[in-house]
């Protein structure tokens, strides 16, 4: 397998890496994947980093209400303007 085919293998399972739903021996194997792949250890760290973020902030943002309209009609999203 090359790097690359490696680094697309070892990463289809990166959000049940970082969640610790893999088994040991995948787990194990990623590891030592990232020991030699700068890349792949830049990916992971974002993602943990991403999701550690997300559960530490779980309040929603104080949005005053026109600049959350603006958004929503923006993102076409304005079936929940009325929410």
């Amino acid at each position: 397998m090359t790097s690359k085919q490696n680094c697309h293998y070892l990463l289809s399972s990166l959000s049940e890496y970082v969640d610790g739903d893999l088994s040991h021996e995948l787990c194990l194997e990623i590891e030592r994947h990232m020991a030699n792949c700068e890349d792949c250890q830049i990916v992971i760290n974002t993602l943990q980093k991403t999701v550690d973020l997300y559960h530490k902030n779980t309040d929603p943002p104080d949005i005053p209400a026109e600049v959350r309209d603006r958004l929503f009609q923006r993102l076409d999203l304005e079936e929940f303007l009325s929410k």
